[in-house]
This record gives C-alpha cells, structure tokens and sequence, in this order.
C-alpha cells in the first residue's frame, strides 16, 4: 500500500476541526487526521507492506523547465538553489515535521527523493512492485497508474478513508472511456487547471475521450492531424496542430516517472511501534493519545 502523504494530510487538515490542538494551543488536526486514517487503512486492508510517499519537491524544476506554468500559482516563494516554497494554510506548515516524526517512531516507512513528487515515488514503486499494489490518493493523476492485469488499483478517498472509491479498469472506461495510460492522456489534452496544465484549446474531457477512443492514444491523434483523410473537425485539426510545441512536451510532465533513484528501505508494515518511547513522548508533547493508541491498536490486530 503506498500513501501519497501530503494529499491525505491535506484532507485531514481541511476535514478535522482546527480546534483539535496540542496542550500548548498548536493545532494537530491534520496529524491526528493522518494517524486516524493510516489505522483505518490498515484495520480495513491489512496491507503486507506500507509505504508513505512524501513530496522532497512538489515543483520539479525539470517539470517547469518543460512546462513554466505547472503548478506556477502555488508558488509562495521562488528559491535559487532549492525547491520553491508551496502556498501552504499557516496552520498547516508546522504539522508537516510532526508528522514526519510520528511516522519515523512508528517505524512507518517514509520515502521522498529530491528532484521528484510523491507521485514520481509512487510509479517507481509501483512498476518494481512484483504483487498487487493500492494506491492511496485524493490526487487523479495517479489514475494512470492502474493497471488490472498487474493488479494495480487507485483507493480514492470519498468520505475520509472509510469510504473509498476503488478505481480499476472498469471504474475508469465507465468514467471517462480510457484505461491508465490512457488517463494520462486524457488528462494532458484537458488540460488542468490546478497543477497549471493549459491542455488544447477548446478539448475538454469529453471530446479528449472520443479522441482518445477514435486514434488509440496522443500519437495516434498527432498521426490523424497530419492526415488529411482523418475525421477531425477543421477546428479540432487546426487547435491540436497550433498546440504541437505543448504535446511535445507535456507527456513527460504529466506522466509520473518510473525511475526515481531510491533509496534503501524496509517497507514491512510494523506489529509495533519501532520507537514505543518516542511514540510516548509525541503523544503526551502533541496531545495525540486517542490516534496513537488507536493505530498501534490497528498494527497489533
């Protein structure tokens, strides 16, 4: 099981009262939210393995360079040598360690690269992974990671986690008419709004899919521009052909990587608390007793 970390602390941030504070007044509400939601996912799947995949950069430099608008409005603060500082909620940002802490004590593993996004962690693991993987994500993209025949599976959150959406092959051709791959496609010819993405002028979701279903995949559209006895409408030739700079190079920026450089560690989902000490002493500094006891509950069961 792989956890794309940051979206379900955000969730957790935005679905847990902010009144849910530390003895000193902090609020803890998208840890407690997050250790909640880790035990309900291990009580409810029993995964062998668990892995929380972590953004060591949410702003790939290689993927503005391609593309200079990705993610360009959540920029808070541009930097020189290292990633660029994401518009975060204010009562967010401080959490971020405490989480990162709790789940290091936990023994919980927890793997980010720099240069890459959680999600590039998620499709490197995900293509070495020799058994069936779930992915747990608010995020849409990774929908282009699933795969039936290799038992590949996106869990999106619709209510918490206790409600999850199981997207497979099936959910996604009933959806929008594609497969994974084919999401990805989708996904750069729409265009998306909330990673900076432009897509083709005048392509929504439902004509990319139709697309998609006449020519097979972005190639075959390309193919089908060149060829004056394609069925594209004029209009539709004349938007993909004036957008071939951007096709050219949007697959690499929305395709996640399946090559990131990782580093060695041990995924197995713990019985026990690697550090019941630290555990302890995170729980009476943050005031999380109720989400520790529960998820050291869920690891023991």
């Amino acid at each position: 099981m792989l956890l794309d970390t940051a979206s379900l602390y955000y969730r957790a941030y935005f679905g847990v009262p902010d009144s849910v504070k530390a003895p000193d007044g902090t609020p803890v509400n998208a840890v407690r939210g997050l250790l909640d939601f880790i035990a309900r996912l291990v009580q409810d799947h029993r995964p062998d393995e668990l892995v929380a995949c972590m953004d060591a950069d949410w702003r790939p430099h290689w993927r503005v360079e391609l593309i200079p608008s990705y993610k360009a409005h959540r920029v808070a603060v541009e930097t020189e040598t290292g990633p660029d500082v994401e518009e975060t909620p204010d009562t967010l940002a401080p959490q971020v360690p405490i989480i990162e802490a709790a789940l290091d004590a936990f023994g919980i593993a927890r793997v980010g690269v720099a240069g890459y996004e959680a999600d590039d962690v998620i499709g490197t693991l995900t293509a070495r992974a020799t058994g069936p993987v779930d992915i747990v994500t608010g995020d849409r993209d990774l929908y282009q990671l699933v795969d039936d025949a290799r038992q590949r599976r996106v869990l999106y959150p619709l209510k918490g986690v206790g409600t999850l959406q199981v997207t497979d092959e099936a959910w996604l051709r009933e959806k929008y008419g594609v497969d994974g791959p084919g999401y990805a496609d989708l996904a750069l010819l729409r265009g998306d709004p909330s990673d900076g993405l432009p897509g083709v002028p005048g392509i929504g979701e439902k004509t990319a899919a139709k697309l998609l279903d006449a020519y097979g995949d972005l190639a075959g559209i390309i193919a089908a521009v060149g060829d004056p006895k394609s069925k594209l409408t004029p209009t539709q030739r004349k938007r993909l052909d004036e957008s071939r700079p951007y096709l050219a190079v949007a697959p690499k920026v929305v395709q996640v990587a399946s090559d990131v450089p990782l580093p060695e560690f041990d995924a197995a989902l713990p019985a026990v608390p690697a550090q019941p000490e630290l555990v302890d002493a995170l729980a009476h500094r943050w005031g999380l007793g109720g989400a520790v006891s529960r998820l050291s509950g869920a690891l023991r069961s």
